[in-house]
């Protein structure tokens, strides 16, 4: 290794990555960096495991985008999360069905979200049953962005809340194996006036 990049090396400092409030405001790992500024708007990855500590979690990608760095502590925000694609693939059947629901939703505080919500069938169902659950689905998912802010549509979205509200209202349409949002996605931040 030249000197020139052992040099570049030495000069870098370590940031430590902090989740949001909403999300405990824990040290969630950390980067390097010449200047604070470099890694503003940076995206991390991690599981909602080793947020939680809980490993049956580890099927869930969490993705936080650095919004400013105080000292040696870079702040983030939620950029959204989704399911690994070997859980996703694991989940599919023969013979049953796979709904998916895309909204685009607006919280009550201005935040533009895409939530993908997926529901496993226990056996096959007609379309008119699917599109029941896909309806179930609009009016959950809508109901709660009018509802709540940002922050608790986070938590509801990766906890699993929102998916078990839409269980428990589409078990009336046929068996189900699995619902939950598989995938969301911070669209845009609210216009500060």
């Amino acid at each position: 290794m030249s000197k020139a990049v052992r040099d570049k090396w030495r000069r870098k400092e370590w940031y430590d990555i902090i989740l949001p409030h909403y999300f405990g405001e824990t040290k969630v790992g950390e980067t390097p960096a010449e200047e604070g500024v470099n890694i503003n708007g940076r995206i991390f990855e991690t599981t909602l495991a080793q947020i939680t500590g809980d490993f049956s979690q580890e099927h869930i990608k969490m993705y936080f985008q650095v919004t400013d760095v105080e000292e040696h502590k870079a702040n983030t925000i939620f950029r959204g999360h989704e399911y690994l694609r070997d859980y996703l693939r694991s989940l599919v059947r023969r013979r049953s069905t796979k709904i998916d629901g895309i909204f685009r939703v607006t919280t009550q505080d201005g935040y533009k979200v895409k939530i993908i919500v997926t529901t496993m069938t226990q056996t096959r169902i007609q379309t008119s049953q699917e599109y029941k659950i896909r309806l179930i689905m609009k009016e959950i998912v809508e109901e709660k962005a009018k509802n709540l802010t940002f922050d608790q549509i986070a938590h509801e979205m990766v906890l699993g809340k929102l998916a078990s509200d839409v269980y428990n209202l589409a078990k009336n349409v046929t068996s189900l194996r699995h619902v939950g949002v598989r995938k969301s996605e911070l669209i845009s931040l609210p216009i500060s006036s």
